[in-house]
């Protein structure tokens, strides 16, 4: 396991960089807090399969009984984790 390491990043400036390192923490399965508009959030690579079991160890759930949140940069990439019919997604 890597030690914990505050990556802060600022949304008017955001350092690439910082973003980059993020992104490769992702990639590499690891699991990341970060804000949201009333709470803090975990999240990981939801295609990452280790990645979401540890995360799901981490919250004390099972994956195949919890529904979790996904993001997406916008509503179009939604079909590519969900099956969206008549407005619904599931």
């Amino acid at each position: 396991n890597m030690p914990a390491e505050l990556i802060e990043i600022f949304p008017n400036n955001p350092d690439e960089r910082k973003i980059a390192k993020v992104v490769e923490a992702l990639r590499d399965g690891q699991i990341v807090i970060y804000p949201t508009d009333t709470v803090y959030a975990m999240g990981c690579d939801i295609m990452n399969t280790r990645a979401v079991e540890k995360l799901c160890k981490i919250k004390g759930i099972k994956p195949n009984q919890n529904n979790f949140s996904i993001i997406c940069p916008d509503l179009s990439n939604i079909s590519t984790y969900a099956k969206v019919s008549n407005g619904a997604f599931k």
